[in-house]
């Protein structure tokens, strides 16, 4: 975790999701109905239902809610069909974005997406050209204070891969994607309890910006993130605080 703003740059951006709580829950459901489409609606035999229904729990999403959405997408109810997209492409100073979506109409998707890495400084790139620049990863990150002894014998033990601390005592966890589950429960059974936990592209490397640069990359990630097909978006800038 290299890099002294990264706990400052994870605190701003659930600070931003949190402000954005409506959209987030459209986005889980979409999620919810992929996974249970794809995989089942048993939650006992499908992983990535489970880890939508996490993430839906967090967002203080209702039991009943959750169930609804899982009904209708593995076929108790009729629903939409979604369709995984994903768009790679550059940002302000080099910066390498990846956008995932969900789409019922590609046409739309690509088209809105395009447009707004276009109009705020970015560049959409090919299928690829961004990609390699992150490893697809299970992410457990937590505050400054936390026992690093603690969560490194907790998270080693249940599989993890690698645990590391930056220069202002946030400690991160990383694991393959399918140890997910098994680290989360073991952490969880311990009393260890992270800010930020899921699975998720994480950055190889990181691009440091600032001043105009920071705000310019932050409307652009805003103005994606808006985007009613995007489900998320991951990036390696790393942006100073602006006034």
């Amino acid at each position: 975790m290299a890099g002294h703003s990264k706990w400052a740059n994870i605190q701003h951006r659930k600070g931003r999701q949190d402000e954005k709580r409506g959209k987030v829950w459209t986005r889980i459901i979409r999620e919810i109905t992929v996974a249970a489409r794809q995989g089942g609606g048993d939650v006992g035999i499908n992983p990535r239902l489970r880890l939508a229904i996490d993430k839906a729990k967090a967002a203080n999403m209702p039991a009943d809610r959750i169930k609804y959405n899982i009904d209708k997408a593995s076929g108790a109810l009729e629903g939409v069909n979604y369709e995984e997209i994903r768009y790679e492409g550059y940002g302000i100073g080099g910066a390498a974005i990846i956008v995932d979506t969900m789409t019922d109409n590609r046409v739309r998707t690509v088209a809105e997406v395009r447009h707004a890495f276009s109009k705020y400084g970015g560049n959409l790139g090919t299928e690829g050209s961004v990609a390699f620049q992150f490893k697809h990863c299970g992410q457990f990150i937590f505050a400054p204070g936390t026992s690093e002894d603690q969560v490194m014998g907790v998270a080693l033990d249940a599989g993890a891969e690698d645990v590391l601390s930056d220069d202002e005592g946030a400690i991160e966890v990383l694991c393959a994607p399918p140890d997910y589950e098994a680290v989360k429960h073991a952490l969880e059974a311990a009393g260890l309890v992270p800010e930020v936990a899921g699975v998720t592209m994480r950055a190889e490397n990181s691009i440091e910006l600032t001043g105009e640069d920071t705000q310019r990359m932050q409307k652009l990630l805003d103005v994606i993130e808006d985007l009613d097909d995007v489900q998320d978006v991951f990036h390696n800038a790393e942006m100073a605080e602006t006034e």
